[in-house]
């Protein structure tokens, strides 16, 4: 059956049976006498009429077509092809598709049979169609374009042939070929179609652009196009193009390139940081069996995944490490004695606040906001809903605030923005947190259109000064219930600060550096310059009492 056959009984199943139109059958069966324009048409006609969704019928046609170049056309089915994309224009918006489906057919077409006399007949005519195209005399997109070149595999010496032939018509519009193309890539790169101008610049072997072209694709963040043109010129060039994603802390793009094009030797610093970061990833997702797997028996990258498994307070996995790979240099995790430990436990009976307030309203809001910000010091929590942040705590050490996000969000969005902007993008105000960069990352999602959870200042996660205690913060606090857990941020920080003096430690336990710990982060660095993290005793902590 015929794909015409096969629509019209499409239509009929599809209860269109007294749609008034026919389709020869022998247009695909024998297309030995039939133009590229009847043959268009038809093909447009067969389109038109389908009844299944536009994919599958793109498929079925370019199977159709592809048994049909089969059926003898003259001069042959590459020529007739490359006739057809000349008169595709015509077709208006039919054209780009149909283009791309009749080239893909030729494809697989010539998976199976080849003539030689008819793809030489049909690379000079798509060498006059690269020209006409050029000229603004065929309209057809760059990138079809560039699809005609390969399929064709039209070269700089046929472009040549067609001038000259050209030229001996009194046609005198070109020069060389070379510089008709070079002219066109220019324009190209003009006009940002740094993909398309990288591809002419392949498939003609044309090396004239370099470093600086690499670094204007760069600029204008056209990553594909920088990769494919830094492949295309070599390992100098790749290179540079590894440097220039660091530079940038584009990580995972440097490490794709590294790996792709084996160039770990010249990079092995940048590549054992990005594995590293892969590893911390899938540590922090407690997927430890797979970090191993991805280390491969890289000594360094296993010593870090012990790193990480120390820093987790996964002792086993520390031990087993150390073991299976025979690693030296670390230290037995030990279990803090229990006197120190107690003294690092918090209890309800110590958190003593003036009023717990609940907000939903404008006036509430303004007057919280007033409140805390004439505070040093404010310890922030959230209760979730499922992937959803319901209510977020800001605690002083007189007051609480529970401020309803969901409700405020729908009734003065930009007052709450306003609002929490003032708070948590104050370089004044230290805000304590546990894990609160997850938070922070889930309430950008919950409201996306609030710009306040997109950057914050002075962030103080307690999680990264203690280490041992499990269960989140109520382990930490030694609480039953975590009512109060913006509170218990507050004394936690308190005797953080205390165990931060050298005289207030015990003999045989550190002290507890939390300024170094103190962050900052922006989402959009274009609409406000970023602060670098403060580790400065003078810059960051100093006040904080």
């Amino acid at each position: 059956m015929g794909l015409e056959e096969r629509v019209a009984e499409s239509c009929i199943n599809g209860h269109k049976a007294d749609c008034a139109w026919t389709v020869s059958v022998h247009t695909f069966s024998d297309i030995t006498n039939i133009s590229p324009v009847v043959f268009l048409h038809l093909l447009k006609e067969c389109y038109i009429h389908g009844t299944c969704k536009a994919t599958r019928k793109f498929r079925a046609l370019q199977q159709q077509v592809s048994q049909a170049l089969c059926n003898s056309p003259e001069p042959g089915p590459a020529t007739f092809i490359v006739r057809c994309l000349y008169v595709l224009p015509i077709f208006g918006v039919y054209s780009e598709g149909f283009s791309h489906l009749i080239i893909s057919a030729l494809r697989r077409h010539q998976k199976t049979t080849v003539n030689s006399a008819d793809s030489t007949q049909a690379k000079e005519i798509a060498a006059y169609l690269f020209l006409d195209i050029t000229g603004g005399f065929v309209d057809h997109d760059e990138k079809l374009m560039v699809k005609i070149l390969e399929a064709f595999d039209v070269r700089l010496t046929d472009i040549e042939k067609a001038i000259t032939q050209l030229k001996a018509q009194n046609e005198h519009r070109f020069d060389t070929a070379k510089t008709v193309i070079e002219q066109y890539i220019f324009a190209m790169i003009d006009s940002q179609s740094y993909m398309t101008a990288v591809s002419l610049l392949e498939h003609f072997s044309i090396r004239q652009s370099g470093e600086s072209f690499l670094l204007k694709m760069i600029q204008n963040k056209e990553f594909k196009a920088a990769e494919k043109w830094a492949t295309f010129m070599g390992k100098p060039m790749l290179c540079l193009l590894v440097q220039q994603f660091v530079d940038r802390n584009m990580l995972k793009s440097a490490y794709d390139t590294i790996k792709k094009n084996d160039l770990q030797q010249d990079f092995p610093d940048v590549y054992h940081k990005c594995k590293e970061n892969l590893l911390k990833r899938l540590a922090e997702k407690a997927c430890w069996d797979i970090a191993e797997a991805k280390t491969k028996g890289d000594k360094r990258l296993l010593e870090y995944l012990v790193y990480l498994a120390m820093e987790a307070g996964y002792s086993e996995k520390v031990d087993e490490l150390c073991e299976r790979y025979s690693l030296e240099g670390f230290l037995k995790t030990r279990e803090p004695e229990a006197g120190f430990v107690h003294s690092r436990f918090l209890h309800l009976k110590e958190l003593v606040v003036e009023d717990i307030i609940w907000v939903d309203e404008v006036d509430g809001l303004h007057k919280a906001i007033c409140h805390i910000e004439g505070c040093k010091v404010v310890g922030i929590d959230c209760e979730w809903k499922p992937n959803y942040v319901s209510i977020m705590q800001i605690a002083s050490d007189e007051m609480v605030f529970i401020f309803d996000l969901i409700k405020l969000a729908e009734d003065v969005p930009d007052v709450l923005d306003s609002c929490l902007t003032r708070i948590l993008q104050s370089p004044g105000i230290l805000k304590l947190g546990y894990n609160f960069q997850c938070d922070i990352k889930q309430l950008a999602h919950s409201y996306g259109e609030l710009e306040c959870f997109k950057h914050y200042e002075m962030l103080l996660d307690i999680q990264n000064v203690f280490k041992e205690p499990k269960g989140g913060l109520s382990g930490l606090a030694e609480l039953e219930y975590a009512a109060l857990d913006a509170v218990v941020l507050l004394q936690i920080f308190h005797h953080v600060r205390s165990c931060s003096q050298p005289t207030d430690v015990s003999e045989g336990h550190d002290k507890i550096e939390w300024k170094s710990y103190i962050v900052s982060h922006m989402d959009n660095p274009k609409k406000s310059k970023k602060r670098p993290t403060i580790k400065k005793e003078t810059e960051s902590g100093a006040n904080y009492h």
